[in-house]
């Protein structure tokens, strides 16, 4: 059997290697563990640079997805049936009692679904009823007055023997077409999510309501 002699010279270039190598690993920074005691600093928030109550300052946080209503006091209490129109903006979402060229409130309202879309256009209001109930849309009830159907279609739904049609709530109606269209008070949290009516929230449509008549003129555009 044979054995290998290492030559002197390879055997140094060997210890020196790994000497580089033990070096280079105890030279390789640690990542420090992370800190449960280590606050995390957050963003600084945005501060609200126009003076508070003014339309600059209601417009500088989540406008125009908030459901707060503006009001315009001094305007608005200058607001009669006779000065006032509406316009509703389908794009962003939000409606504006007027006095003149005057924003006296502007609120969030929630129109049309792509299958029914809120018309645009010019319109005069023709009917108020402060306590209405839609005659098209609302719940099947069995004799018992239990709910059969929650989202019945009086066109299309037939309540059982002894049932009948209950429409939906719709305070504050204020009708604009002869085709069931108008401004109510409703849910306005999901946009875009109506029959075509302009839902209306609960702290703005009674001083609508309040502040218009029948001819009122009401400006719908996208």
């Amino acid at each position: 059997m044979k054995l290998f002699r290492v030559s002197p010279h390879l055997s140094l270039t060997l210890l020196a290697s790994l000497a580089l190598f033990s070096a280079s690993c105890s030279n390789t920074p640690k990542v420090p563990e992370p800190n449960p005691e280590q606050k995390v600093v957050k963003p600084a928030e945005k501060v609200n640079p126009h003076p508070p109550g003014t339309y600059e300052h209601f417009k500088f946080g989540p406008y125009p997805g908030t459901t707060r209503t503006w009001k315009n006091e001094p305007v608005l209490a200058t607001a009669t049936p006779s000065n006032t129109s509406v316009k509703v903006d389908l794009s962003t979402q939000r409606g504006f009692l007027m006095v003149g060229d005057q924003i006296a409130m502007d609120y969030r309202v929630s129109t049309g679904s792509s299958t029914h879309r809120t018309p645009t256009g010019n319109f005069r209001i023709t009917e108020k009823i402060k306590d209405k109930r839609s005659n098209l849309y609302g719940k099947i009830l069995n004799a018992s007055g239990g709910v059969v159907k929650s989202n019945a279609d009086s066109r299309k739904d037939t309540p059982p023997a002894g049932g009948k049609f209950l429409g939906a709530s719709m305070p504050y109606w204020m009708r604009l077409t002869s085709t069931g269209i108008g401004m109510h008070e409703g849910n306005v949290n999901r946009r875009y999510a109506s029959h075509g009516c302009i839902r209306t929230h609960a702290n703005a449509v009674p001083i609508v309501f309040e502040k218009t008549k029948i001819g009122t003129a009401v400006t719908i555009q996208d």
